[in-house]
């Protein structure tokens, strides 16, 4: 990542006031200047930065919604889950409020402070994403179910009703390890050392008052032609995220992905509700089956996407459909037949992953990170209890992780990650 001329005055700001004190009392409403990281504000007792439109593949940080929801997906992600060691909700907020501009700074491409520092303490910024750009990166929070159980928060009356634990799905057996957490930082990047930095430098600047539970990187390779972006495959190398609802598409993002005023808690309108699933895929038994009989398992043919019994990828599934010796085309145990038999949707935005071999067997430690969007976590959980027993699919998959949380509304200028949640009490 490049520096820029604005960052010496901003160092000097950084080497004035501790990183981790970004958020002590000041006066508002001061504006300091503009650098090439894009306006420099100080308002309520805090620094912002704004986006840098001249910065190449840059996402824009400040927004309706936050990035990386209906952001064109990237190749990489690199997903963290975290545990608060605060025990305030004023040192929570702040924690939110040190975030912001570090947040900003990543996104624009750059480090979150001058590399070149006295050489007897630590740089500020790890240094691995030096000298590349912004790559596209996006930073999206959230925050768990278990945060609201903390009782030194008081947040306990701001706890929407949507945002609960997932219920135990057949096949379930998860592993603790990869399950739950009070706060996620999804960074998804066309980089995949620009996503672990973003990471890595938002935890390092929390020490202390976050600790990592659980992480897990994770890659897409998205095939163009004729200069539009195809869908990506997952490790059985059948297309992921054909039947998304359309980003562009105001109506469907409202209808399927962003919460409306008065659907749930006031403080999440415009935000989202994120189910995260870390499933292990059995390569090796999926490698010894018939193409057949894994397109009759996804309810797909492979290669074009497309419903069995029809050429392309965006043909409309009838699953209603039967040959002519009343047999349904696509499999009434297949994948697709069961996700569509329910009347919900939901954005995926899923990632493979590889992370060696499981110890107790020899074979692959890969699959799926499974991400999706909603509204509301029950359009995920319909589609997974229609799934059930039934689903071929269960025959080559273990869902190993899973976790649940509230991604906040998109953050405005002169605001904060959060804000809205602090507002309102």
């Amino acid at each position: 990542m490049t520096e820029t001329k604005g960052e010496k005055i901003l160092d000097k700001k950084f080497s004035r006031r501790q990183m981790l004190k970004m958020t002590g009392l000041g006066a508002a409403g001061v504006a300091i200047g503009a650098t090439g990281l894009g306006g420099v504000i100080k308002t309520f007792g805090m620094d912002f930065l704004d986006d840098d439109s001249t910065v190449t593949n840059k996402v824009t940080f400040y927004g309706k919604h936050q990035s990386g929801i209906a952001t064109d997906v990237q190749k990489n992600i690199y997903f963290a889950s975290l545990i608060v060691l605060v025990k305030s909700k004023q040192e929570l907020q702040e924690l939110f409020k040190m975030w912001t501009p570090l947040a900003v700074r990543l996104m624009n491409g750059e480090m979150i402070g001058d590399s070149m520092t006295n050489g007897m303490i630590p740089p500020k910024d790890t240094g691995e994403a030096k000298g590349l750009d912004a790559a596209n990166l996006s930073i999206t929070f959230g925050i768990g179910p278990s945060l609201f159980e903390k009782k030194e928060f008081g947040l306990t009356s701001k706890k929407p009703a949507q945002l609960k634990d997932l219920p135990h799905f057949p096949k379930d057996q998860l592993d603790d390890t990869y399950t739950g957490g009070d706060i996620c930082i999804q960074a998804c990047a066309d980089d995949p050392q620009v996503a672990f930095h973003a990471v890595r430098n938002l935890v390092r600047a929390a020490s202390g008052k976050v600790s990592l539970k659980w992480s897990q990187a994770g890659f897409n390779s998205v095939p163009v032609v004729n200069n539009k972006k195809q869908t990506p495959r997952n490790l059985f190398a059948f297309k992921d995220g054909t039947e998304n609802p359309i980003t562009s598409s105001q109506k469907d993002m409202n209808e399927v992905v962003w919460v409306q005023s008065g659907e749930s808690k006031n403080w999440m309108t415009d935000g989202s509700y994120l189910v995260a699933r870390r499933i292990q895929m059995h390569l090796e038994t999926w490698d010894r089956t018939a193409l057949k009989e894994q397109e009759n398992t996804f309810g797909r043919h492979r290669d074009s996407g497309a419903p069995i019994g029809k050429k392309d990828e965006f043909e409309a599934m009838d699953i209603d459909r039967k040959d002519d010796k009343g047999n349904f085309v696509v499999p009434e145990t297949s994948h697709a037949f069961l996700a569509k038999s329910v009347d919900a949707r939901i954005l995926r935005r899923a990632f493979s992953y590889s992370s060696g071999i499981m110890d107790s067997t020899g074979s692959y430690d890969a699959g799926l990170l499974f991400l999706s969007f909603q509204k509301n976590p029950d359009q995920f959980t319909k589609i997974q209890n229609s799934l059930g027993r039934i689903d071929k699919l269960n025959e080559y998959i273990t869902h190993r992780g899973s976790a649940v949380f509230a991604c906040f509304p998109g953050i405005q200028k002169g605001s904060y990650i959060g804000e809205a949640l602090f507002k309102t009490l």
